[in-house]
Order: structure tokens, then sequence, then C-alpha cells
């Protein structure tokens, strides 16, 4: 069965697979923001049982959030899975997929649109392994709920994508970036971000010519967490999901990647130039770089350690032949744009150029 592409009048799940709190009333402003939005887009919003029942619950009940995303599967009506937001623990959802014949089928037979970044990685890993081309895209929260009084117009024209399918898609940069805000309190709706002009645009760390494969990535901290490195200092909780890890495995194998071009993007923990050189090494040391034909970088968020990053990956990455394309506007960056899984993608290194030459909807 193919993925259909989004039109007016479709319903959109929106589901808490991490963090619970959509559900808080003390964030009322950004949900009655969320649901304008999409209305305004023509799609019709349906919460889950379990999404808007707050943090605590969230937190406490991964089965809940697992059956959230199973009915939304289950659902023939819905065409779309929006994520509220990130987290750090949505792992935990894994084994009420992965023993579940049921879903695993609902799945491969009722393939839907599925959007999200951050902790969401994790779920786009587990749904791409199940076959399933996922989308690393807005998230209802940050995206959606945008304080401003439209969506930010590079994050809302890219989502376009989802009702568009367009194929030989070039993907072009931001002509400006956003600082992230300081106050989330209702007194913000209607206000504007900070705005800077976009000086660098996409750069090439290395590589020349053009290199061709299908997109795969996610957020650089949860493939070094999801792979056994600890990021964060979480010792239970980082034990706890090499548990899962070791039963369900979803990061890709070097076998599995070869061919691929890799997406890679940091957290809003901004991390410091040194944990990310580890990372670099730690994924280096799996293999994930060894078959890839090429990384996409994302811009990090408010372009913390900018410079430094780049030097890491130039020396860290030098033995490699692929061309590694940095500063695109995806992931936790603003604005964002949304990066089709399994799309076969063109990076021109000598252009710096990103183009989509195939959709994976219909």
């Amino acid at each position: 069965m193919e993925m259909q592409k989004l039109k007016k009048g479709d319903k959109v799940a929106i589901v808490s697979l991490s963090s619970g709190i959509l559900g808080e009333p003390f964030i009322k402003h950004e949900l009655d923001l969320g649901i304008k939005r999409l209305e305004e887009l023509g799609l019709v919003p349906v919460f889950m049982d379990n999404t808007l029942k707050g943090l605590d619950y969230i937190r406490d009940n991964p089965k809940s959030r697992a059956e959230d995303l199973k009915k939304a599967f289950y659902d023939n009506e819905i065409k779309a899975i929006i994520t509220a937001i990130g987290g750090n623990d949505s792992f935990k959802i894994l084994p009420y997929l992965f023993d579940d014949e049921e879903f695993i089928l609902a799945v491969k037979n009722n393939p839907k649109i599925f959007t999200g970044y951050s902790d969401t990685t994790t779920t786009h890993l587990a749904l791409n392994k199940l076959g399933l081309n996922t989308f690393y895209g807005p998230a209802f929260i940050t995206d959606f709920a945008e304080f401003e009084n439209n969506m930010l117009p590079y994050t809302k024209n890219s989502l376009m994508y989802l009702f568009n399918a367009p194929n030989n898609y070039e993907i072009k940069p931001s002509d400006v970036w956003y600082k992230e805000r300081t106050d989330f309190s209702p007194a913000s709706v209607g206000t504007l971000r900070e705005k800077f002009s976009e000086t660098n645009g996409y750069e090439v760390l290395q590589g020349t010519g053009t290199a061709t494969g299908k997109l795969i990535g996610g957020c650089l901290e949860l493939f070094s967490m999801l792979s056994g490195y600890n990021t964060n200092g979480e010792d239970e909780l980082q034990a706890e999901r090499n548990k899962i890890m070791a039963k369900y495995p979803i990061i890709p194998t070097k076998e599995e990647l070869s061919g691929k071009i890799l997406f890679l993007e940091t957290s809003d923990g901004k991390p410091t130039p040194e944990n990310y050189r580890n990372m670099i090494k730690h994924l280096k040391s799996i293999g994930l770089f060894d078959n890839i034909s090429g990384l996409l970088i994302g811009k990090p968020m408010d372009e913390a350690y900018y410079s430094e990053y780049k030097e890491i990956l130039i020396s860290e990455l030098n033995e490699f032949n692929f061309p590694i394309l940095f500063n695109l506007n995806f992931g936790h960056s603003f604005p964002r744009m949304t990066l089709p899984y399994g799309a076969v993608a063109e990076i021109n290194a000598d252009k710096k150029t990103l183009t989509l030459k195939s959709s994976t909807l219909k």
C-alpha cells in the first residue's frame, strides 16, 4: 500500500510519545495555537486518548503512549501522525511496538505520514525498521504552535512537501534564522522571534561532485545514546536504554547504511565541543560512517559552537571520501525543513545544493 499525500479535510493524530507537557494547563495557549494552525491548513487534529494527560501520566505510562500510536495506525481515517514534542525516554515504548504483530502489520498495510524530531528519532528509526518512510520535521508544540501570528514561513513552506510531494525538489537554505525563545508564557503570543540574516548558507566541509542516496538520520545525541554512549550523564536512564536496545536494536547497521545519505543534528542541549567530538568518535567507532555516500549536518540551535563543530567534523571525518554539507535547516534550529526518510536525495558539493530526486508519497 502506498503512502498518500495530505489533502484538506484529512484527520491528523497528535501523540505524546515522550514528554507529556502538551497536557499541562500552563501551555493551554500553545495547544490552542497548534489546533488553530492545523485547521488553517485544512487539517482536522485528533488528540489520542492519552496525549493530553500531562507530564506525570505520560512519564509513568509508556504502554499508554504506545497504545496511542497503535490506535492512530489502526484508524483508517487518520492520514498523518504528529508528535507533540520530544523528551528523553521514548525508547520505553519500543517493547510494546515490536512485540505486537498486529501493529507491525498495520504499519506495513496502513502506512501513514509520521513527523517529529529530537527524541522522536527513536520512533523514526523503529518505524523505519518496520518498513515505513517517515518525516524528520515539525512537531506540534514547537512548530504548529509558534507564538508569532503564523507558522515560521520557511517551516510552513517546507511542510507543504507533505501535500505536494514533488520530484526533483531542491531544498534551499533559509535566508534567515531565529533564536529560541526564553519566554513561553501567554504574554509572548503574537510577539516576534529574534531574527538574523543567514550569512553562511550551506557550507561544504569536504568532497566534490555529486553524491546520491536514500535519506536516513536524526538527532546526534539520540544516535549516540541509542548505540550505547551516555551523552548526558543519565546513568540509570542510559542503563535502561541499553537494555532495551540490546533486545530491540534500531540503530541502522553499516550494511543497512550502505549508499545512504545520513543526516545528523544537535539538540537544544547544545553539546560542548568536547562532547560533540566524543559523539562523532563513538559513531565512527561503530562504523556508522563507513559506507554512507554523503552526510548532512543541521544548523546548531542558536548557532552554538558553529565553528567548533565544523572543525571537529573536518578533523574527525577527513579519512572518508563522502561530501559533508553543513548548516542545513533541520532539527532543533529555527526555522526547520521537512526531510523524508527513504527519499532519494542528491548532494551537489560543487553547487552547494540538496535536491530530493524522488518522493515517498503518492
